[in-house]
């Protein structure tokens, strides 16, 4: 079955067991636009308790929030209970929680979109906040007063963000002016789940309009001040005629097409340092050093943001040498080789390419790199070594910090084309090791 048909015998199995219930919130908007949903909530006025009943496998994970996942042939779905919120004194769950009725549980809702039902047996839709003309209008609304629904849950703040850039919609006047108002509080949210949806804006679509709306709303310098720094951090014109270092980064992820964490990330903190290594002092603006002092702001930036180990130390790779193909033309065939046999080149070289779109257009050292990768063949980018360590203790040799020595010039000398054969390289540490 798809998942909408398992949804559906969710919804069909409750019906039969007298209770009310209905697809509920994301799913309802993404079918309403003609979208397929990538999971269905059920909303329903049976207890936790009974859901349990009804389903043979389920998983308690909010039962005091009326929330159960109904497991099926491997797949859970969501079944939330009808359910009144009492005042949220923590900026995230609400003091008391009471089952209520399906009016009381649409209203606590966040957005006018994201707070429509429908009954999939007849089609009808159930909408009583009018989220089914803001769709039509592209407009992103909360429901009742937008400062109460962002004090119960100020990640509500970054969500409207990015609900409204990945549909590309406007934000509703009095939303947008409560999320300006609230913007400072929304450090009191977990860094974890800002970094979630930080991530979310960056990968689901969107992501230019999404920070051009941060940085209006004040969330931006709030969030990511070291972002927002680069406002007004001019650059040398014949480089970057798209205008200052944010410009420049606005431009780039206007080219984000369904990336990676880490590339939306690498574009997002590629140029981090240039407020803090700007120099004037010259016949242009430079930012020597930037690359590296960026390197190490954006493992700060993404640790703040809780993210893996593995992302930052990608981005960090990233940002350290999205300049570094510039140097291609110039590099010894081995040096070059080891270049483009890093783990994470193909992503390095994407951001290259996003990156001088984003500026002078200028794409001759990444056309040379992508000439090189089709030109080579693997083995030859990544050879199996001639020689190891213990063809070497064979050969007479002492375990020692001699072998890395030998083992590199062995590899360098492989790289360049000088040495093809085992035996080759074993003429050569004779030649050179052993003959003295």
């Amino acid at each position: 079955m798809s998942a909408r048909e398992q949804a559906l015998f969710v919804v069909r199995r409750l019906r039969e067991e007298g209770y009310e219930a209905y697809f509920a919130g994301g799913c309802v908007r993404d079918g309403l636009l003609g979208k397929d949903p990538k999971d269905y909530d059920v909303a329903t006025n049976a207890r936790p308790e009974a859901v349990q009943q009804i389903f043979p496998k389920t998983i308690p994970v909010g039962t005091q929030f009326g929330v159960v996942l109904v497991v099926l042939e491997g797949e859970t779905f969501e079944v939330a209970t009808f359910r009144f919120d009492g005042p949220y004194l923590d900026g995230r769950h609400p003091s008391h929680v009471r089952f209520g009725t399906l009016e009381e549980d649409v209203k606590r809702r966040d957005f006018t979109i994201n707070g429509m039902m429908v009954d999939p047996l007849s089609d009808r839709v159930i909408d009583l906040v009018g989220g089914r003309e803001d769709l039509a209008r592209g407009l992103l609304r909360a429901i009742g007063e937008p400062n109460h629904r962002f004090e119960e849950d100020r990640l509500r703040m970054i969500r409207a963000v990015r609900l409204a850039a990945g549909m590309d919609f406007t934000i509703e006047e009095s939303t947008f002016h409560a999320l300006q108002e609230l913007a400072p509080s929304i450090t009191s949210v977990a860094w974890e789940r800002i970094g979630d949806e930080i991530t979310r804006l960056l990968i689901e679509g969107g992501a230019r309009k999404g920070f051009q709306l941060l940085d209006r709303a004040g969330l931006l310098e709030v969030v990511l001040p070291e972002v927002a720094a680069t406002k007004g951090v001019e650059q040398t014109p014949d480089f970057h005629p798209e205008g200052d270092v944010w410009a420049h980064t606005l431009t780039l992820l206007g080219h984000l097409r369904q990336p990676t964490e880490t590339l939306a990330y690498g574009c997002l903190l590629h140029d981090i340092a240039k407020p803090v290594c700007i120099n004037r002092n010259t016949a242009r603006v430079t930012f020597y050093g930037h690359t590296e002092k960026g390197a190490e702001m954006a493992v700060e930036i993404l640790k703040r943001l809780k993210r893996s180990r593995a992302v930052w130390e990608q981005v960090a790779y990233l940002v350290k040498n999205h300049l570094r193909h510039t140097q291609a033309p110039n590099m010894r065939l081995s040096t070059l080789k080891r270049f483009l046999a890093e783990e994470g080149i193909e992503e390095l070289l994407e951001l290259t390419r996003i990156d001088a779109l984003s500026s002078n257009g200028d794409l001759r050292y990444y056309n040379f790199c992508m000439q090189k990768l089709g030109e080579l063949e693997q083995k030859e980018i990544r050879p199996t070594p001639l020689l190891t360590g213990a063809d070497l203790i064979g050969m007479g040799l002492s375990p020692g910090p001699l072998f890395g020595e030998i083992l590199q010039r062995i590899e360098e000398a492989q790289l360049e084309g000088d040495l093809k054969t085992k035996e080759d390289a074993e003429a050569w540490v004779r030649k050179n090791y052993l003959s003295k």
